[in-house]
């Protein structure tokens, strides 16, 4: 029988008995049935996961009880730090979610110059806020035991020339730069823009701040896609899909 893991904002200690939210008690309670004395495992971002038992469930709250630690990493070697344009609708959702499934370490949502989402002050707020949730729920499925970084939206030029990682690459279908294996960073930086990609100007910016153009084949893809196959090909080459 699986073993739901969860993650938790809350300090982790063997031993301490401590309350999950309503949210964590829907999901035991409605959508996995579970009943007290079942075991469950528990992360708070921070490395590692707990042994838990559920101690006690209602519609509001989750009692459970801290057990032993297990040191498990599932982190890459290689730190991928992943600018993407804000995209529509569930586009997003999807690019954030397979994205930390992928083991990317950070990522910023940009603004850019065919950025067709306007998000002002509130509204933003809460696209943070479930984007957050959407990063969660990829760890706790993909077993990772530590939250990627998710910054706030910036724009491209901003978030361009604050960039300093010396292995730093923006999508551009119309080079023929390709990526080797002879080469092996430790860290990458990896810009992909939203729908119909970013303008001229951003890329000429982009090349005049040392980010090298990097295209993926012959065939053009589309904004959800390219972070997948990018970020699978830079695991692949150097970092622990190989």
């Amino acid at each position: 029988m699986r073993i739901p893991r969860l993650y938790t904002c809350q300090p982790l200690n063997s031993g301490a008995q401590l309350t999950l939210d309503a949210s964590a008690a829907h999901y035991l309670g409605r959508v996995l049935r579970m009943e007290p004395g079942r075991p469950l495992l528990l992360f708070n971002g921070e490395g590692g996961e707990f042994n838990a038992t559920l101690l006690q469930l209602d519609k509001k709250s989750a009692l459970v009880e801290v057990g032993e630690f297990a040191a498990q990493e599932r982190e890459s070697p290689l730190a991928i730090h992943l600018g993407i344009g804000i995209s529509r609708g569930e586009r997003m959702d999807w690019v954030l979610q397979k994205a930390t499934e992928l083991g990317v370490s950070a990522v910023t949502p940009l603004f850019t110059e065919r950025s067709e989402v306007k998000l002002r002050a509130e509204r933003l707020q809460k696209k943070q806020q479930h984007w957050q949730q959407i990063m969660i729920s990829a760890c706790e499925q993909s077993q990772r035991t530590h939250l990627p970084d998710l910054q706030a939206p910036q724009e491209a030029a901003d978030w361009l020339a604050s960039i300093s990682d010396p292995c730093r690459f923006i999508l551009h279908h119309r080079t023929d730069t390709r990526l080797s294996a002879a080469s092996r960073p430790t860290s990458v930086t990896l810009a992909i823009g939203p729908e119909g990609g970013f303008s001229d100007t951003e890329i000429e910016r982009a090349l005049a701040l040392q980010f090298q153009p990097l295209a993926l084949g012959p065939r053009v893809l589309r904004t959800e896609t390219a972070p997948v196959a990018a970020i699978s090909i830079l695991q692949f080459l150097w970092g622990d899909l190989s």
